[in-house]
């Protein structure tokens, strides 16, 4: 038998300000730690179980290898590495072509890229290599630095090839070049821990700069799926430029590269269509792929289609290693900023993808080590003339997917084709737009301006603006807070906003204002309108109103125009002619209408709110009391103090009891620290809850029967199931 009780629970307590608090509980003096403290701490743990800590992290090879299950893993690694392998061998020669370099250079860059990451990289699942955004931005900058313009004038075919070999070499030099310094500048950033500065991509600026990515991928590919010849473009437009010159050159196009392209695009799309439908049955992922490229090669040299048909192919790709290179250091500095921005969204890339399956199976992976694992793997690349490497999502998948458990298994218009249908990933982000849109407004539009900026810009000032564009919207939220006034649940210490619920109890003359965000220079003057907004009145043109109001009565009790009785203020004559008080507020100096109102040479005390002659202009308030609900201001800066003393100053000069309440401790430590507190400011108008405060205001106006209580406690009603045998 089940039934429902109601149980009332009295929690009996005094009324807490934040100085009675701290009287009746002992606090801790706590030491503000120095840097020096820290490294203090760090060099007396030194030890050799530490120094080992130490090492495991920076080769976590070595923590997971003596672990390794043979018998359960090396069978599903095997096949994994094989399958991933072939496929990153395909995407390696295909992606130097996004890199404008030579397709066989691809091969380096898909091959020390993991052997390195398999020493140093904390993901298991992960499939370091090239990936097409960062082969095209290193492409961008290939083009920029050895356009395919050479000056020569000669048509013969021995210069052109010997121009076009020289070119080759210049290109490789510069990717390698940028690959190095990529490598420096990821490593760099790995040592000094700072890993954290991934999460200022936000996924929607990531999904909307990748997305812009694969339609630039697309454009660079289309010249070799129309087989028409298209220079390098970089900068600003250099997308509309592509698309233009190859548009001009439609005419030209060589039916069967144009048919073979299509024809690997139909087969690829829909074998990956399959592979997506059957994954759970698959064991392995088709590796069409391969296949088609196999396919295509066999046909191609079997009916000479070079001769035959002038079909564009890769040609001979040079076997074993080629000597390392030194980087040509004298390029660092026109290539640094495209540098950082590669580093960043490679690494980007690579963490988002590997967090992705940490979290799937069950393990963590490290942001600064995995910059120094992808830092260590540029070095290398860059050293044996590759290009930048990251991780690829289809090759991340499919070694995840055929059953890996660590890092143990590791013709152009063909490749164009496979290209342009592997970013079908990337476009169908496209899909998630108006979902974006209905959730976050802010987010829709960083995922938007990021993919325009990005197209329209290019990716390397595209992705800036991006980050710019994200920070606006942090600085938006900020700046521009959802402020609310909050009212009373009836009989319980909980507050909420007063639009939300119907049930709720608002004191009569109390305001109670939540300030939802921090207090700071960018949004103090927003949060002093909202507030002004939100009580009704500003409470320095009442300050000045009464105190011009004040002076015109000492002149009228002057000249005995005026007369003080039991019942207030009389006018005992009607030939004064009132003053327009605009006038009047700017013949006067305005410091004096902002001192504190002096009755003391009255013969009686004013009321303000109460009746006045006619001659006597004064507004009049409804509000006594404003309850400040600073629980979610983390910090205030020095403009956002001097902004708050102020209003907080002029709400008391004209008789506005003020209450601030769950202010925390670090918050409340720096008001103290920065002298916020003084006569009129005290410590004693901080309380630890809002209905601490509001209880207060009632015990001291005699207002108890507001809220029905006979006493001053603090009510919390809980309905509890209790299960009766």
């Amino acid at each position: 038998m089940t039934d429902l009780v109601e149980n009332t629970f009295l929690v009996s307590r005094p009324i807490y300000s934040e100085d009675s608090f701290s009287a009746e509980h002992e606090t801790i003096d706590r030491r503000h730690t120095t840097a020096l403290d820290h490294l203090k701490r760090a060099t007396s743990k030194c030890s050799s179980k530490k120094a080992k800590a130490i090492a495991l992290t920076f080769f976590p090879v070595a923590s997971w290898l003596p672990a390794y299950r043979f018998r359960e893993w090396l069978v599903s690694d095997l096949i994994s590495g094989v399958t991933t392998g072939l496929v990153a061998v395909l995407q390696g020669l295909a992606y130097a072509l996004l890199a404008n370099v030579s397709p066989g250079y691809g091969l380096y860059a898909a091959f020390f890229p993991t052997v390195v990451y398999f020493l140093f990289g904390t993901s298991r699942h992960i499939s370091a290599g090239p990936f097409p955004v960062v082969s095209l931005m290193v492409g961008s900058v290939v083009a920029n630095l050895v356009p395919d313009n050479t000056g020569s004038s000669g048509n013969s075919t021995v210069v052109n090839a010997t121009a076009e070999e020289i070119l080759n070499n210049q290109r490789i030099v510069v990717a390698a070049s940028l690959t190095f310094l990529v490598g420096i500048i990821q490593l760099a950033l790995g040592l000094l821990r700072v890993g954290f500065i991934v999460i200022y991509l936000s996924e929607p600026l990531i999904n909307g700069f990748t997305t812009a990515a694969a339609i630039e991928v697309v454009v660079s590919q289309l010249k070799y799926v129309f087989a028409v010849s298209v220079p390098s473009f970089s900068g600003p437009l250099a997308l509309f430029y592509s698309l233009a010159k190859i548009f001009s050159q439609i005419t030209k196009t060589n039916p069967a590269d144009l048919i073979i392209a299509v024809v690997v695009m139909v087969f690829v799309y829909a074998f990956k269509e399959i592979n997506d439908r059957f994954k759970s049955k698959l064991r392995v992922p088709i590796p069409i792929e391969i296949i088609m490229t196999i396919i295509a090669a066999g046909v191609s040299y079997a009916f000479n289609f070079k001769d035959r048909f002038n079909v564009n192919i890769v040609g001979p790709i040079q076997k074993g290693f080629q000597p390392p290179i030194a980087p040509s250091i004298s390029i660092f500095q026109a290539i640094i900023p495209n540098a950082f921005s590669i580093a960043i969204v490679g690494f980007a890339v690579a963490f988002s993808v590997g967090k992705v399956y940490s979290i799937k199976h069950n393990y963590n992976t490290n942001g600064n080590q995995e910059l120094i694992a992808f830092g260590l793997s540029n070095l290398m690349c860059g050293s044996f003339k590759g290009f930048v490497a990251s991780t690829s999502l289809s090759r991340s998948s499919v070694q995840e997917s055929t059953g890996g458990k660590t890092q143990v298994s590791k013709y152009t218009a063909v490749l164009a084709g496979v290209i342009i249908v592997n970013l079908k990933g990337m476009l169908k982000k496209f899909d998630e737009l108006p979902t974006l849109f209905r959730r976050d407004k802010y987010d829709f539009f960083v995922w938007v301006l990021t993919f325009l900026s990005a197209v329209i810009l290019g990716l390397d000032l595209g992705l800036a603006a991006g980050v710019g564009i994200e920070l606006l919207t942090v600085i938006f939220r900020v700046q521009f807070p959802k402020f609310i006034v909050l009212a009373n649940t009836w009989k319980t210490e909980i507050y909420k906003n007063r639009k939300d619920y119907n049930d709720m109890y608002e004191p009569k003359g109390v305001k109670i204002f939540r300030c939802p965000a921090p207090i700071f220079f960018a949004n103090v003057e927003f949060f002093k309108d909202k507030l002004i907004k939100a009580v009704g009145f500003n409470p320095l043109w009442i300050l000045r109103k009464r105190n011009k109001a004040l002076r015109k009565i000492k002149k009228l009790l002057k000249k005995g125009e005026l007369q003080v009785t039991s019942k207030g203020l009389i006018c005992t004559s009607y030939e004064y002619h009132n003053e327009s008080d605009d006038e009047e507020l700017d013949n006067n100096r305005i410091e004096e209408l902002d001192q504190p109102i002096n009755t003391s040479e009255l013969p009686a005390d004013i009321d303000w709110n109460g009746d006045f002659p006619d001659v006597i202009n004064v507004p009049k308030i409804s509000t006594h009391t404003l309850v400040l609900d600073f629980g979610a201001v983390s910090f205030i800066d020095m403009s956002g103090m001097k902004v708050l003393k102020g209003i907080l100053k002029e709400f008391l000069k004209v008789g506005v009891d003020v209450y601030i309440a769950a202010v925390d401790v670090g918050v409340l430590e720096k008001l103290k620290r920065s002298k916020f507190f003084d006569d009129d400011i005290k410590t004693s108008m901080f309380f630890l809850t809002i209905h601490d405060a509001v209880l207060n205001m009632m015990e001291v106006k005699g207002l108890k029967h507001m809220m029905e209580a006979d006493e001053i406690k603090v009510i919390i009603t809980h309905m509890l199931v209790t299960h009766i045998e």
